[in-house]
């Protein structure tokens, strides 16, 4: 602290003593028990974070995005098209699912050549265009790297069951446990894969089984064998070079299971008593087959690669974005350690496993809190609220939150996801056992495929109120559209002047701030149904975002959040608020409809502002 008079610390001392002692009666009062307080100074910043730090990233699945030759399936040159309106609504970054070639047994991640585009969705020109094209717009390009496994139909595997000496070990061959009456052996162990059933599967060829934790027709590569991993940093080079600046990494947490016992065999892993279906992954826990020691230093040599290639050829950093839905302390270690880098970007899947239509206030906190007091130090968050695997927000929190989730997601510090199509409202569309698509849906029946299938969050989007909303020229697109595209659509939306698109363009503008660049950042549930955060900044706006999680009426007095003179004007209101955009409210009385959300901003009196550094204080409820 500079320039501070003896006075000022005592005040400032008073102050943090006062919010311990209100803090603690109120949790006293309340019957909750208070599990941690913090009181955290936080400087002013220095204007100097990397691009990706404060990045809005957009999750495109090329499949259902724009169809450009009438084929019903998106495309390449497709996503060209639309790169303006991605520019327009104020996304920095694009990521693409799978463009490689494949046979589509999992639509794309099931890759049978590491270093071509497939034929439905273009060429390698027309990636190349798009490369070029993004640039022109100031977009950057990110691809899904899929390094767990390959298609069954890539060359490394036919060399690899033909016992090919380059690739005999290139994936996790066994030749199965004896079987006592004869016969084909049994297999290795008793590990189930993550689309159901055995994840071994015999070769009629080979004459052995080879390890598969997601789809049989995705055999597993052999990260103990150092050829695989050079071959797989050869693959991200080979991306780089044609100008890409990054990689979202797939199923991080299978990369590597259990090394083989010294007589050669794998370990049986433990039943979970609280499943009864042999063939359900969860049956059992995934000690052997899951977040093994190699991983987190596999991810750091991927790191590595980035940084060398950055170095080589100079440009903006090349960012690692990778997907684990293990234990938070297990994710963190993505981040890197005392003396070696990791993920820029371990994807913070907390929002989606832990919040639900029945959440409140309270537990948003405490999904917030989670990340940011376990994030280590010098390290920046990011905020994922869907993605192609998980039913859309509308769907799972309630089409009257949508609003609401997405100023939560553009509010918070650091990096933020949005999947296509989640700043328009879509919500999941419900597809017949007839019409599935999903392999994980497939593996089961008709009477339970909708508890498995992820085809409902992944229907064509939705351009306006033509013909199949705009996606494509035919009726006969890949998964049906929704039904409901003639209301909620980019046309219509963008006419409207409370929508939900509009509002998205004008948290994304938001976030271009200083403020929401490099502000400070304080969250608190103010009570059990309102959430708030808060974004400060010494010499510039201040920024709370309120939210009424709940189906109530509130009137809540919010003007110990900043040192308010009261008056607060709503910046942006949610399609649901009767609010009007630039009207004013006493911050000691703030009233909430249900389900309301909104922006509030207060304009600091720049003549006064002190040289103090800016305080901030939090408490963390335990469950309850």
């Amino acid at each position: 602290m500079t320039g501070c008079s003896s006075f000022k610390i005592l005040r400032i001392f008073c102050v943090q003593f006062f919010v311990f002692l209100l803090f603690l009666f109120q949790s006293v009062s309340s019957n909750e028990k208070i599990e941690f307080i913090k009181i955290e100074h936080v400087q002013n910043r220095v204007n100097t974070k990397d691009w990706w730090q404060t990045a809005s990233f957009y999750q495109i699945y090329p499949r259902s995005f724009k169809d450009s030759n009438g084929d019903g399936i998106g495309d390449l040159r497709g996503i060209t098209q639309q790169l303006p309106y991605l520019k327009e609504i104020g996304i920095n970054a694009f990521w693409l699912s799978p463009i490689y070639p494949s046979p589509m047994a999992d639509f794309g991640y099931d890759i049978s050549n590491f270093y071509d585009i497939a034929s439905e969705y273009g060429t390698m020109e027309d990636f190349k265009n798009l490369v070029v094209e993004a640039k022109k717009l100031g977009l950057k390009v990110i691809l899904d790297f899929v390094p767990n496994h390959s298609s069954d139909e890539n060359e490394w595997f036919i060399k690899s069951a033909a016992k090919d000496p380059d690739y005999k070990d290139f994936y996790v061959w066994h030749p199965g446990r004896p079987n006592p009456n004869g016969g084909q052996p049994l297999p290795p162990s008793n590990w189930i894969s993550l689309f159901r059933g055995s994840a071994w599967h015999w070769h009629e060829t080979r004459q052995e089984y080879y390890l598969h934790q997601f789809h049989y027709k995705q055999p597993d590569l052999n990260y103990r064998n150092p050829k695989v991993v050079e071959t797989m940093k050869g693959v991200l080079k080979f991306w780089l070079n044609l100008g890409v600046d990054g990689f979202r990494i797939d199923a991080v947490p299978t990369l590597f299971e259990v090394d083989k016992s010294s007589n050669g065999d794998y370990p049986d892993e433990p039943r979970n008593s609280w499943n009864n279906d042999p063939n359900d992954p969860s049956y059992l826990n995934h000690i052997y087959t899951q977040d093994q020691p190699e991983t987190i230093d596999m991810v750091y040599q991927w790191r590595t690669v980035m940084d060398d290639f950055q170095k080589e050829n100079g440009g903006d950093t090349r960012v690692i974005m990778t997907e684990s839905y293990s234990a938070i302390n297990i994710v963190m270690q993505y981040y890197g350690n005392s003396t070696h880098e990791g993920a820029h970007m371990p994807f913070n899947f907390q929002i989606i496993m832990s919040l639900n239509n029945n959440s409140n206030a309270y537990e948003l906190k405490r999904i917030c809190d989670t990340w940011m007091l376990n994030m280590p130090k010098g390290r920046t968050p990011n905020w994922v609220m869907g993605n192609h695997d998980q039913n859309r927000v509308g769907s799972r929190i309630g089409s009257d939150r949508i609003d609401m989730m997405n100023m939560v997601l553009l509010s918070l510090s650091g990096a933020s996801v949005t999947y296509m199509g989640e700043e328009i409202g879509m919500i999941d569309v419900w597809i017949s056992w007839k019409d599935t698509k999903d392999p994980q849906a497939c593996n089961t029946n008709s009477s339970v495929y909708w508890k498995y299938s992820r085809d409902p969050e992944r229907t064509p989007f939705q351009w306006n109120n033509t013909i199949s909303a705009g996606f494509s020229t035919t009726n006969n697109t890949w998964l049906p559209v929704s039904p409901y595209y003639n209301e909620t659509n980019v046309m219509n939306e963008d006419k409207t002047d409370k929508s939900h698109l509009k509002i998205y363009e004008k948290l994304m503008k938001l976030r271009q701030t200083d403020t929401f660049k490099y502000g400070s950042l304080y969250t608190e549930s103010v009570n059990q149904n309102i959430f708030a955060i808060v974004r400060a900044l010494d010499g510039a706006d201040t920024y709370i975002t309120l939210i009424n999680y709940w189906n109530e009426h509130e009137n809540v007095d919010i003007s110990h959040l900043g040192d308010f003179e009261h008056s607060l004007t709503y910046e942006i209101v949610s399609t649901n608020s009767d609010h009007v955009e630039g009207e004013t409210v006493d911050a000691r009385s703030v009233l909430f409809q249900p389900k309301e959300s909104f922006v509030l901003k207060y304009t600091q009196n720049k003549e006064t502002i002190s040289d103090d550094e800016y305080y901030k204080y939090e408490v963390v409820f335990s469950d309850y």
